[in-house]
């Protein structure tokens, strides 16, 4: 009978190791389960990888799906170039290029390939998140997918925490928004930005 191949895809891998050792609990007596970290090793070695840092520096695969009506799923031919036009007179090169990841309503429309554009174009969605509350994981996600459009939240949210402009809890329950200060070329892109979400919406 031949094998059945099924796809699993895992956007959050620390999430998953969580699910999967609990339901491990329920059947393995406590003292022979694996330590979160462990159980993570041992899912990438798994999937193919010499551990957990291997696999970190995996860069990731290509989409194989096919064509759809969101953008950030196409082939990277296909998907919205940035926008263009006059350069924006109080930017520098770099934040001229984040701004024009963003969409008229101020909406992060592509992930930029250049690491240096990535970094400022974080603090565009930095700005939607309130430093006096906290949030959970899922009121996260959902702030993230109203402020971009290539469908791929698990990144941005990891980013930002890389970045330091979100923090969480060690067990993943309670985000936060850090008190950050941009430097100057950022404070411009973020005014831009502001200008944007309050611009009246296009007739």
């Amino acid at each position: 009978m031949p094998r059945e191949t099924i796809a699993c895809p895992v956007p959050d891998l620390s999430a998953f190791a969580k699910t999967l050792r609990r339901q491990l609990a329920e059947a393995t007596p406590a003292e022979h389960l694996p330590s979160h970290l462990s159980l993570m090793n041992m899912l990438a070695r798994a999937a193919g990888h010499r551990n957990l840092q291997a696999l970190k520096a995996t860069p990731p695969a290509a989409d194989p799906s096919p064509p759809s009506d969101n953008p950030g799923r196409l082939p990277e031919r296909q998907r919205l170039a940035p926008q263009r036009g006059p350069r924006h007179p109080a930017l520098g090169d770099t934040a001229d290029r984040a701004l024009r990841q963003f969409d008229t309503r101020g909406r992060l429309m592509r992930w930029p390939t250049k690491y240096s554009v990535q970094r400022q174009a974080l603090w565009g969605l930095w700005l939607h998140f309130d430093a006096k509350r906290p949030y959970t994981e899922r009121e996260v996600n959902q702030i993230l997918q109203a402020w971009h459009g290539f469908g791929d939240h698990c990144t941005l949210r990891r980013e930002l925490i890389n970045m330091k402009l979100l923090a969480r809890t060690p067990d993943g329950a309670v985000y936060r928004k850090c008190p950050a200060r941009p430097d100057g070329e950022v404070s411009a892109l973020l005014r831009a930005l502001r200008e944007r979400h309050q611009a009246p919406p296009e007739p």
